[in-house]
């Protein structure tokens, strides 16, 4: 029997070694923590969390909650963990990242037919390989990856400052989830009035980035996860319409909705720490403390973790890849993760889902599988290898990806609630099948 060597143990790597075990193949899972760190990397565990903590919506007719879904008929082990592990946090998936880790952890160390390993890999071993190293692969192997695939792209991704949550200012914020999905307490809200947000806004423009070496980070910085300072510079009303938007929200205190909002959400299951939601940053560490002060619900605010910024890569897929995650030029070779292209934690894992189905299908001579096109996977595994993208840039799930329903549905809850169940049907038709 083949064994398959995955070189990264984040979401993508665990998962596509849980669906390699599961059939029966022994796989041996190269993880170069605790030996070596990324610049984004702390943690010893596997699958760690290095922005958000949160999966984003679980409601199967949103973009997000249909990959979820999909993934957890796949046999997923990253959706059961989160939902184990989960924190309150309105209508999405959120959870406590040490805890995640730990649970990943634990799963993957007792399954018999995984061996991990805790050291770098520096060269692309021969046989069947799947690549899941992450967009911080470590330079020696990323020069390896640019030498293979003839070169890389790259971009710069951003992770949100954690405050404690006993020095948040609560007699100038308040509790409720937008449009008042899920509990009350789920997020922290801190309001702004129009004078108050126009000084913080002044401060935001003008205040000092770290360096990013050679790169211009305006140019290079990846849309779905902007530095607000970035995102602000802009335009005036931009934040005030993304990450600081009011939109379904009361302020208890006047009455009426604020003018611009911070939300702020749980970090960890007791509530002790909580994220900026929406606000990654370069700004220097002092810059962020005294500009995020200006929020008068941050005014004495504590940070656990001051937001970071970190070069991303990720390879040509639509030229490298097929939409089993194989390459090419070299069919026992595979990759996952956002290193091909996929934007998100979850979309990281469904893409070692399909790495790992495919690697045991090739091994065990049978077809590849790739899900239907009207499901998340499917669509974002057709987007990667999609040779007519001239200007490939990561993509995460959305609904625009899935082809249009038969019938033109003009309200937009129903139209994605009918493409979601379009979607899962179609994979439950295959599962069936297979």
């Amino acid at each position: 029997m083949s064994r398959v060597k995955i070189i990264g143990a984040g979401f993508a790597g665990c998962e596509a070694a849980w669906q390699l075990a599961k059939r029966g193949i022994e796989v041996e899972l190269y993880e170069m923590k605790p030996v070596k760190y990324s610049p984004a990397h702390s943690s010893e565990g596997l699958a760690e969390l290095v922005c958000s903590n949160s999966f984003k919506a679980l409601r199967t007719e949103s973009a997000a909650g249909m990959l979820k879904a999909e993934m957890e008929m796949l046999g997923s082990l990253c959706v059961p963990c989160a939902k184990q592990t989960s924190v309150p946090a309105g209508g999405a998936l959120a959870v406590d990242r040490d805890r995640f880790s730990a649970l990943v952890t634990e799963k993957i160390m007792g399954e018999k037919n995984i061996t991990l390993i805790r050291e770098e890999v520096t060269e692309i071993p021969d046989g069947f390989v799947i690549i899941a190293a992450g967009p911080l692969a470590s330079e020696a192997l990323s020069e390896k990856i640019k030498e293979l695939c003839g070169g890389n792209l790259s971009f710069f991704d951003a992770a949100a400052p954690v405050v404690t949550a006993k020095s948040i200012n609560f007699d100038k914020a308040f509790l409720q989830s937008r449009y008042d999905r899920g509990e009350p307490d789920d997020y922290v809200n801190c309001p702004l009035s129009k004078e108050e947000y126009e000084v913080f806004y002044e401060n935001l423009i003008n205040a000092e980035s770290a360096p990013v070496h050679s790169f211009d980070r305006r140019k290079d910085v990846y849309e779905g996860c902007m530095p607000i300072e970035v995102m602000a510079a802009r335009g005036k009303d931009t934040i005030r319409f993304g990450p600081m938007k009011p939109a379904g929200l009361t302020d208890p205190a006047t009455g009426r909705r604020p003018w611009a909002n911070l939300q702020l959400r749980k970090e960890n299951r007791e509530g002790t720490m909580y994220n900026l939601v929406g606000f990654q940053t370069n700004l220097k560490f002092p810059e962020q403390k005294r500009v995020f002060s200006l929020i008068p619900a941050l005014e004495n605010a504590e940070y656990v973790r001051y937001g970071v910024m970190h070069r991303n890569t990720f390879i040509d897929s639509p030229r490298l890849l097929n939409a089993d995650f194989s390459m090419r030029e070299r069919s026992n070779l595979f990759f996952a993760g956002q290193i091909t292209g996929v934007e998100g934690y979850m979309e990281s894992a469904a893409s070692g889902i399909l790495a790992g189905i495919n690697a045991a299908n090739r091994i065990e001579g049978r077809q590849a599988f790739i899900p239907s096109p009207f499901t998340m996977t499917g669509s974002l595994a057709r987007y990667i290898s999609d040779e007519s993208i001239k200007n490939f840039q990561p993509m995460g799930a959305a609904f625009g990806l899935l082809p249009p329903a038969e019938e033109r549905i003009r309200d937009k809850k129903l139209r994605y609630k009918t493409l979601a169940e379009r979607g899962l049907s179609a994979l439950q038709n295959q599962l069936d099948e297979s």
